[in-house]
């Protein structure tokens, strides 16, 4: 199991942290993941034999945000 914070650009209201929380939930090897409006990131811990950082990120980017 890895864990990873990410920085997340592009939300503005609590409405685009759940949203992004639900998504990275539903994926496939995403154990849990944790969004913080205030802090602008998101907290993901995955199984790395089922999903990549890059997957992730892609997952992140198709949403409607960035993450770095």
């Amino acid at each position: 199991m890895k864990e990873v914070c990410l920085k997340i650009k592009g939300m503005h209201c609590e409405g685009c942290s759940t949203r992004l929380t639900k998504v990275l939930n539903n994926q496939d090897g995403v154990e849990d993941a944790k969004v913080s409006l205030k802090d602008a990131k998101a907290d993901v811990q995955y199984d790395e034999n089922q999903i990549g950082l890059d997957e992730i990120k892609e997952v992140i980017q198709d949403a409607g945000f960035e993450a770095e």
